[in-house]
């Protein structure tokens, strides 16, 4: 099983977007693939359609077992829900994750998600974590349940000055907590081949040879269309250029 996280420090830079579609391309190819969702706005929950309710067991309820605030005694494979897509499951967030986050970091909580996932070895072929935008408790916990971890980069010159210190944060964890970390690559999104910043971004991220994909992602309002219908493009529209770029991505990925 391969677990890899999407993860940048930046908001709106597509981590859920990019995470979720790569997960739905892997479902495509009939690969078992689990969707975690670890930021309490539930965007990756929301978009492959499962909502929260009383009726479902969600990753916050994981962690809230870990130290005796829920009742019940549920499985690793209780956490997880269907979605509507064939290969395609998810451990949905909850809004309750941002107020639990405290008391889980002072209790040192963070290889409780590794140890969840270890449990479902046998059960998927990959794993996709879709992370806060900051390096918090949760996207410290991913980061060490994870193998691998690509970065979202949207041609933004904030997102420029703040890379190095992303990876240094990265790294740090790496050393003392989870050394066999890998990072598989920056990933170029809303890129616009037409205009010259975006360019001059990417040249300058090559240039201090930094691990830059080559499968850049294009800016399209069919991403808002699919947030909508609540349906990854690799099931909502298949052959459109947003999604074939999404499947080059995985191949890129997977090697």
């Amino acid at each position: 099983m391969k677990k890899r996280v999407v993860f940048n420090q930046k908001g709106g830079v597509g981590k859920s977007t990019i995470s979720t579609n790569l997960a739905a391309a892997s479902a495509k190819r009939g690969l078992k693939t689990l969707i975690v969702d670890l930021d309490a706005q539930c965007n990756t929950t929301h978009y492959v359609g499962v909502d929260n309710s009383d009726d479902i067991h969600t990753v916050a309820d994981m962690f809230k077992q870990t130290v005796g605030w829920f009742s019940k005694t549920l499985t690793a494979e209780d956490f997880i829900q269907p979605t509507a897509f064939e290969n395609l499951m998810i451990m949905p967030a909850d809004p309750a994750l941002g107020e639990i986050e405290r008391e889980l970091e002072s209790r040192y909580k963070m290889f409780k998600l590794r140890d969840t996932l270890a449990k479902l070895d046998d059960q998927f072929d990959r794993i996709y974590i879709d992370t806060p935008p900051n390096f918090n408790f949760y996207s410290k916990a991913a980061l060490i349940a994870a193998d691998s971890f690509i970065v979202p980069f949207d041609c933004d010159d904030f997102s420029a000055q703040a890379i190095h210190r992303l990876l240094d944060n990265v790294m740090e964890l790496k050393s003392d907590h989870n050394p066999e970390l890998a990072c598989e690559g920056i990933i170029i999104n809303q890129f616009n081949s037409q205009a010259n910043l975006p360019k001059q971004l990417v040249a300058s991220l090559i240039e201090q040879e930094l691990p830059v994909l080559n499968t850049h992602l294009s800016s399209s309002v069919k991403v808002r269309e699919s947030h909508s219908q609540r349906r990854p493009l690799p099931f909502l529209a298949p052959s459109h250029k947003l999604s074939q770029q999404f499947e080059a991505l995985l191949t890129e990925l997977e090697g």
